[in-house]
């Protein structure tokens, strides 16, 4: 079974904050890479005992989050995958060859209650809807690979981006490896605000999130051979994607409407 991994930072146990983490400047960047790649492997190691036959990590934090020199060498390795256009029938670089889609260091959408570093693409992003149904980055990505057919079986992350999960694709394996502390959506803040906003979590010790991360892998790849159907869901044409920004000393809330008659990569396969 051949399996496509979008892995992002802010989802990772120990990966505390944005401003410390999440670029290559940034004073504790590298350790952020470590974590990330330690849990990567722990997903992929589970992914492969489960049954996988080829493992595809695709590295979609913006800055690049992942240690090349750690990470499991089974694992093929993609960075800066391409965007789709008109008539791409692929999600990144995932088409209708795979059979699963995994996820691992996810963070929940913008203005997730209890959420850890909650964002949807960027902290500029008050809130996505497609089909009047809120998505973040997680559902964006999971619904375009419904639509290729590729099912949708594993998320790791805090437990907001895991609930986040289970609501959209109901049954799909999660791991939650900290949780968040703050209460409220954070709407009313401007994208600068925002940012430091859901920092607050407990986090489980590294180790103990790797085990729990390779226990669901290997369980959701154990389920997708024996159950047809699981991590797949009804989300029928046509489309509309209607996404807000937030209010800025410059701007009001702006909002901007996309809609295709049959697709949805062109409007969230990014």
């Amino acid at each position: 079974m051949k399996v496509y991994m979008i892995t992002d930072v802010e989802g990772v146990a120990g990966v505390v904050n944005w401003r410390e983490f999440g670029r290559p400047t940034h004073r504790h960047y590298e350790c952020c890479r470590r974590l990330t790649t330690g849990e990567i492997n722990a997903a992929v190691d589970g992914l492969f005992a489960g049954g996988a036959t080829e493992v595809l990590v695709d590295d979609a934090h913006g800055r690049g989050g992942i240690d090349p020199e750690l990470l499991d060498p089974r694992a093929l390795y993609l960075r800066k995958a391409s965007l789709p256009k008109e008539g791409d029938r692929r999600m990144r670089m995932m088409d209708e060859s795979f059979d699963a889609l995994t996820f691992v260091g996810q963070h929940p959408k913008s203005g997730t209650e209890y959420g850890h570093l909650c964002h949807t693409g960027s902290f500029s992003s008050l809130e996505v809807r497609v089909n009047g149904v809120a998505v973040g980055e997680f559902g964006a990505r999971a619904l375009c690979a419904n639509e290729l057919g590729v099912a949708t079986v594993f998320l790791s992350g805090d437990q907001a981006a895991c609930r986040e999960a289970e609501d959209l694709f109901p049954g799909i394996v999660t791991a939650a490896v900290k949780y968040g502390l703050t209460p409220g959506t954070g709407d009313e803040l401007g994208p600068e605000a925002y940012a430091t906003r859901n920092e607050t979590a407990i986090h489980f010790h590294p180790r103990r999130a790797r085990a729990l991360i390779r226990e669901g892998a290997q369980q959701a790849m154990e389920r997708l051979a024996a159950e047809p159907g699981f991590g797949r869901i009804d989300f029928p044409p046509p489309y509309r994607r209607v996404e807000r920004l937030r209010a800025t000393d410059a701007a009001p809330v702006r909002e901007t409407v996309r809609e295709h008659p049959t697709s949805l990569i062109p409007l969230c396969g990014a």
